[in-house]
């Protein structure tokens, strides 16, 4: 996760400088358009026992899902992770793709398959905006649910650029544009899905760690039982014993 941050801002950076310039070629990717339809890739995780880390991303995307269903605008969703299929499978939604088992160590090539289900039907115009929702990594003991527009690629902060962001472009701007931007999406997807892993670790850590103290804790309390009940039947002995060698 570390590791794929760096890459994943300074890509973001780039790609906000392109969206400030004018080439003669503006890519579809970075046109803003009438909303009627939009996409979900949601990564979840493959297995249990991470505490509420699933729970709270599937509410943070049922609302989001409910305020879209208020303007009347349909939501397909990619999912990724077998949390997230086994979820929405019991649900009025439509899910147009999902990929499993993406393990503790994701790859990209396993990624492909749902950024490519996203980027077609936005390219062909079956949705007008794409968003990416995950888990962030704050801590060790606190992980929240995001969700950042993928697509259209929305502008940066003018204070975020250089003053000197231009770019010469060699051979020309569609070729560059075209594997600059699909070069960005994978890594916001890949980025996010490392980091839901992250997120999943440390869930589990602090679940595990619950379940130990709470074992431990009931465990200190039947032995506490064990010894009352133990103590109990020896005073009863000791009493019937000395009842009956009194009435001898």
């Amino acid at each position: 996760m570390a590791s794929a941050q760096p890459y994943a801002d300074k890509i973001r950076t780039v790609i906000g400088h392109l969206f400030e310039a004018n080439p003669d070629y503006r890519h579809p990717f970075l046109v803003e358009r009438e909303i009627k339809r939009v996409g979900y890739i949601v990564i979840t995780t493959d297995r249990g026992l991470c505490g509420g880390l699933n729970v709270n991303l599937f509410r943070h995307l049922l609302t989001e899902l409910r305020q879209w269903e208020a303007k009347n605008i349909e939501t397909d969703l990619c999912l990724i992770g077998a949390k997230g299929v086994q979820f929405f499978r019991s649900l009025k939604v439509n899910v147009v793709g999902a990929t499993t088992q993406l393990e503790e160590d994701p790859r990209l090539g396993d990624l492909l398959g749902a950024i490519r289900i996203m980027l077609d039907a936005y390219t062909e115009g079956r949705v007008d905006r794409v968003y990416l929702v995950h888990n962030v990594y704050v801590n060790t003991m606190t992980q929240s649910p995001r969700d950042i527009t993928l697509l259209p690629v929305e502008p940066l902060d003018k204070s975020e650029l250089a003053e000197h962001w231009d770019y010469i472009y060699e051979p020309g701007a569609v070729d560059l544009l075209d594997s600059v931007l699909m070069r960005y999406i994978e890594s916001q997807v890949y980025r996010g899905a490392v980091e839901n892993v992250a997120c999943e670790m440390a869930a589990k850590m602090v679940a595990m760690k619950a379940a130990t103290d709470n074992a431990g804790n009931l465990i200190d309390d039947l032995q506490l039982v064990y010894n009352k009940a133990r103590q109990a039947a020896i005073t009863q002995e000791l009493s019937e014993i000395v009842s009956g060698a009194a009435a001898v």
